[in-house]
Formats: structure tokens, sequence, C-alpha cells
């Protein structure tokens, strides 16, 4: 694998005026700009329909996308709609639920364009029928919306079982197709956007959760690979012991997977999951890898994750299904934390990429530090559960902080933050990724998220305008070209 450089940053972080980023002008300017820089790789979040709290990590589906990534801008292109409301959204926090709201209005108007003046109507079928998960996901978001939004678990009986026989729903007909409309304008949108990327010489490395939500058309529709009682409910939570981030550690609530099952059945859940990723994106992270050699099963009844256990996943199995099945899939493996021989070994076996944190690897009591990355370690300095680099240096006493400008005082930069962005591009590893608040410098204001916290600030920062980090990113191409990433 050749030297490359590449650049975190979420859809719902890009400028807009619209409340969120979305796939408009402004994602493409992005791909511009990161291109002129000499970055190959931009690094996403999962794009799939957000869940409680607006976690991407708690979707309702793994296929379906999340609306509000949709550009109205690009369906006035397509004369799907007429005129479009003149709004000034100039606050760098994303606004789902007005961005929800704002755009809500202009799918319907594209959906009756669609079926009155037949614009798109041909393409809109054939994405219907090359696409086996539309429909039922369509059934479950218009179900959910008739009963308030509430989890499937608390639908009105028919409602819940309809998965069971799938009887067509006429009185929903309507609702239904809407559903599938919109779900066809993201995934024209979004792979138009790829095109553009990969047209460029940049791949989309994206992220996908171990875990799905438990309010989730994966769940509602294929209980049997979770353990659930007899209701639905789980009877097992995943998560995480005490660590780092938490005392009490991480109680994410997701239902675990029977492997049994899974394995008895060739995994089919897992390679139909992974063929729709790979083909959505270039590069596959997955999230919380070591479950797939041990994972931390927590019984439902416990209000914290102290209580748990450690078991073994049938890792290597899964992995000799998944390369027989798709040989050329490209996975990067999520592998952080306390852990134990074995998960390296699995990820060593298949050749995955792993992950360094510059933010994990220093130790401020010291002057010299080896981060021990090796060029199959995609080195970063933090991901979207980290503080920014600018808040965690600051986080450091005046001893700390002397003692890491001594340890990067050799390389090139204006400040500290730019000197260990330096070291990064300057480090064995063959990919280095870079977050888009680390470029610009900027401090926890600018945070992602905070683990084992829900809801706002989390999965709201965004950019006003390119103007600043124009003028910064220019830099970094000078670095990475002297780092042989170009």
């Amino acid at each position: 694998m050749s030297r490359k450089a590449g650049i975190l940053m979420p859809i719902f972080s890009l400028p807009s005026n619209h409340y969120i980023g979305d796939f408009g002008k402004e994602a493409y300017k992005f791909i511009d700009i990161i291109k002129q820089a000499k970055f190959k790789i931009w690094q996403i979040l999962p794009l799939n329909p957000v869940g409680y709290g607006n976690s991407p990590y708690q979707p309702y589906s793994s296929y379906a996308g999340e609306e509000i990534y949709i550009s109205i801008d690009k369906l006035k292109d397509l004369g799907l709609i007429k005129e479009i409301e003149d709004i000034k959204y100039e606050k760098e926090i994303a606004d789902y639920e007005k961005a929800r709201s704002f755009k809500l209005k202009y799918f319907k108007e594209a959906f009756n364009t669609m079926k009155e003046k037949n614009i798109l109507k041909d393409e809109f079928e054939n994405f219907k029928k090359e696409n086996f998960w539309v429909n039922t996901y369509a059934t479950f978001i218009t179900l959910k919306k008739k009963n308030d939004l509430k989890c499937w678990l608390e639908w009105d009986k028919e409602d819940k079982c309809w998965i069971d026989d799938k009887k067509e729903i006429t009185n929903l007909k309507d609702c239904i197709e809407y559903e599938m409309f919109v779900q066809f304008l993201f995934y024209k949108q979004w792979f138009e956007l790829k095109r553009y990327a990969n047209e460029k010489g940049i791949e989309i490395l994206g992220d996908i959760p171990i875990y799905v939500g438990i309010d989730s058309v994966d769940v509602w529709e294929n209980k049997e690979n979770f353990l659930l009682d007899e209701e639905g409910n789980p009877t097992f939570i995943a998560g995480v012991p005490p660590d780092y981030f938490s005392k009490t550690g991480q109680r994410w609530g997701n239902p675990i997977y029977d492997w049994d099952y899974l394995k008895n059945n060739d995994f089919k859940f897992w390679l139909d999951r992974l063929s729709w990723s790979k083909k959505i994106y270039d590069i596959i992270r997955i999230d919380h890898f070591r479950a797939f050699d041990t994972y931390w099963k927590i019984p439902s009844s416990c209000d914290t994750a102290i209580e748990g256990e450690w078991i073994e996943a049938p890792g290597y199995a899964l992995f000799d299904k998944i390369y027989e099945v798709m040989p050329d899939i490209k996975i990067v493996a999520e592998d952080l934390g306390d852990l134990r021989p074995q998960v390296l070994e699995l990820r060593d076996h298949y050749k995955l990429s792993g992950m360094k944190i510059l933010q994990f690897e220093l130790d401020p009591n010291e002057t010299n530090n080896d981060f021990k990355e090796t060029e199959r370690t995609i080195m970063y300095t933090g991901t979207h559960d980290n503080q920014t680099l600018k808040g965690a240096y600051n986080n450091y006493s005046d001893k700390e902080k002397q003692n890491i400008n001594k340890m990067f005082d050799k390389y090139e930069g204006d400040n500290i933050l730019d000197k260990m962005i330096y070291r990064c591009f300057d480090s064995v590893s063959n990919l280095v990724v870079i977050p888009t608040q680390d470029i610009l410098n900027i401090g926890d204001e600018a945070r992602i998220n905070t683990p084992s916290t829900i809801g706002s600030p989390n999965w709201e920062w965004k950019l006003n305008t390119y103007e600043v980090f124009i003028d910064k990113i220019a830099k970094y191409g000078n670095w990475i070209i002297k780092t042989n990433r170009a």
C-alpha cells in the first residue's frame, strides 16, 4: 500500500445553510479542497438514519441512509421542486430537528412531482427492484411514524407482527412508497458524490458499528440473530467494562448477537451487511473490532456495564467466510483499548489495518515517546470519540506541556499542535488520518462525541465556511509532499 494522508470529516459537519451538512455543493467543494491539498482518503461516520440522541452508532437500519443528508438544492436542479426558502443558518451546530422539519416539505414535493411528471420514475423503479432491503425498511419507518416513533417493541400488536407475514398494508401504501423514494434520492446523491470523489483520486473510508440498535429494522426483521426473549426484548446487551472513558463502563444497550445461530447459517446477516457497506464505501472501518474475538456480555437487567463477562466469538470462522465471499474487501479494525493478545492475532491473521491514536500514546511525563506504529497501522491524532488535539493538550499541566513541547521540538510547524500533526505525517504508517478540527487547531467546543453521554452537544459540530480551512490545509499539503504521501 502506498503512503497516503486522510481527513476525518462527518457529513453533518460540512457547511450548509440548511441546518446540517449534506450532499450538496459544499460536499463537492470539500472534495476539491482536500484533493488540492494532496489528501487521498476521506473518512466519514455512518450514513444510516440516526437513532437515539442523533447517534450514527444507534441507527434504525444498516442499509438505509439518513434523509436529512439529502441536498434539496440538487432536487431543484433535477426539477423535482420549484422554489427553496432562502435561509441563512450560521451557527456551528448541526440542528437535526430543524433540518428534518425544513426538508420534509421539499421531499414531499419531490415525491409528488415524480409521480405527476414521471421525473426519474424509471430510475426509481429500478432502485426498488435492485435493493432487497428498501421495501422492508420503508414499511418499518412508516409503521414507526404511525406508532409515534416508539420502538417497535411498543407498537400495536398488528404492526409489530407485520414482519412475520409481510402482507401488503393497503392504507399505508403511498406512505411506504414515499419512504422508498426518499431512500432512492439519498443513494442517488450519495453515489454521485462518491463517484466524484473517486474520480478525483479520493477513496471513502466508511464506518459501521459492530452492533445494531434494538430499535432497528435489522433486529425487527432478524430476531433469530440476536439474544432476545419471546417478546423481542434483549436478554443481554453490549458494552464494555470500566475503562479510560468511564468508571462504570459503557452500557450501550445494543442486543448481543446469537453467534451460534449466525455461524450455523453461514453468517448471512454479516455477509449481507458487509456486502452493502462494500458497495457504498471503498474502505470499511468496523467499530469495536475486539468483539469479534471476545465481547462483553451484560445482563439486560443491569443498570451499568460493571456486571458482565467476556465471551469468545467465532471471529476466525466469520472472517474466513467474509474473505471467501468477498476476497477484495478492505477492512480497518478499530482495535483500541485494553485488548488481550488474541484480538491482535485475529487482526494480523487477516492482515487488517489497525489504529494508533496519538493522544493515547503520549506520556506527558516523558520527553521521548516511542509510538511503535507499523506500516499497517493507521495513525490518528484522535477519533470522533476523542477530545480535539488542542482540547487534550490544554488539559495538561505546565510541566507536562513542557515535556510534550520537547518531545515534538524537531518537527515542523508553527505551534505544538502542528508539530504533533507533522509527527503523524512523518510516521512509518502507510495511512495517516487527521480530524478536520485538528487541522483547524480548534478546542473541545468542536468535539464530536463524548462516550457514555447522550444527546447535545454530541454529533453537532459543523463548519460555517471553508475560509479558514482553506488557508490552514494548504500547509498540510506541503507536509504531505515532504513525507512522501502525495
